[in-house]
């Protein structure tokens, strides 16, 4: 533990060489021109899924948010707290990101505990949140296969936000299903013409 403790306060240290420390640095440019990122990514809270570090990005690069399974939930205008639907809004509307990745990974404990309920049966929040994806909805019961479908009932997630849904139409706004391989480190990509995952790569985009 202390060893990950000091890993990280040299990570620190390496971060502000890099990025804040020189008149030119990027940390200073973004402190007075302000954030303006072209892509925004919902993600899970999974340690091994960093959505930067996978894609090697600068500040400035990407508006994220995290969440248990990378889950986005549907359109509910209610005096309830909505922190993904918030961060949605800021992101798209707000910001006017132009893509938004949905990225999923293998091996996802969210996934697990919606399919496995009875082993989270204590738990105070995980269960009732991952219970907005439906299982009777698909097959699947292994984690991985589920958690690309469970990509696309946040895709349709997505377009119950009028927002939301007037930009994809326009075509202002694309949004991307993106699977994380961990043990590959190789994310796939939904496509819409072929139904199913593809690697990503250029020819991808």
């Amino acid at each position: 533990m202390e060893n990950t403790f000091k890993k990280i306060i040299q990570g620190y240290q390496a971060f502000r060489q890099k990025y804040a420390l020189g008149d030119d640095a990027v940390m200073h440019y973004l402190a007075h021109h302000g954030q303006q990122p072209e892509i925004m990514v919902v993600a899970c809270c999974d340690s091994r899924v960093d959505p930067a570090l996978i894609m090697q990005c600068d500040p400035g690069d990407l508006f994220v948010v995290r969440n248990v399974a990378n889950i986005i939930p549907p359109f509910e205008k209610d005096e309830a707290h909505h922190g993904t639907s918030a961060a949605l809004e800021f992101g798209i509307q707000g910001l006017k990101v132009q893509h938004l990745i949905i990225l999923g990974h293998s091996q996802c404990g969210g996934i697990h505990a919606l399919l496995n309920q009875e082993d989270l049966s204590e738990n105070d929040f995980i269960n009732n949140w991952v219970s907005l994806i439906e299982t009777n909805k698909h097959a699947h019961k292994n984690v991985d296969e589920f958690a690309k479908k469970a990509l696309l009932d946040s895709y349709h997630n997505c377009m119950t936000f009028p927002w939301i849904k007037q930009k994809v139409e326009s075509k202002e706004l694309n949004i991307h299903l993106w699977f994380f391989n961990i043990k590959e480190g190789e994310i796939f990509t939904y496509s819409q013409t072929q139904k199913k995952y593809v690697r990503l790569d250029e020819n991808s985009i």
